[in-house]
């Protein structure tokens, strides 16, 4: 699919706010079909109304992607599907691991100081009979 902007000028803008952008899509025919069923479904009778309309949502999936929500879709059953497209993933924050801490007591400590510095342990006899068979 190609995009086109381009600024139309009928009459020279008295302002930056005022301007109206024309938006032109090459669109492959199925594409068009999808477009054209989307509107359908919608009742939406203008290509304007339709990419305003899809632009909300987009601009509405952006910004909980980059809030770090994650998008579902959640059937009556309770049946949950996430949306993952990459495009949206980009602007998602990076994955940060959970923090978890552990209360460990002095003596622990000491143990598992104690094992980590002695030699690595030799495998046991009955180690050594399950590996062999």
């Amino acid at each position: 699919m190609a995009l086109k902007t381009r600024q139309a000028h009928k009459h020279p803008p008295s302002s930056k706010a005022s301007r109206r952008a024309k938006f032109q899509a090459d669109l492959a025919p199925a594409e068009d079909r999808i477009v054209r069923g989307l509107k359908q479904d919608l009742q939406l009778g203008s290509n304007s109304d339709f990419l305003s309309d899809a632009l909300a949502l987009f601009r509405w999936a952006v910004w909980e992607r980059k809030c770090g929500h994650r998008i579902f879709s959640e059937s009556a059953m309770g049946e949950r599907k996430e949306l993952v497209l990459p495009r949206l993933e980009r602007v998602a924050p990076e994955l940060t691991l959970p923090r978890v801490e552990i209360p460990w007591t002095h003596r622990e400590l000491e143990s598992l100081a104690d094992l980590a510095s002695k030699e690595p342990a030799g495998p046991t006899e009955p180690l050594v009979r399950a590996m062999r068979g």
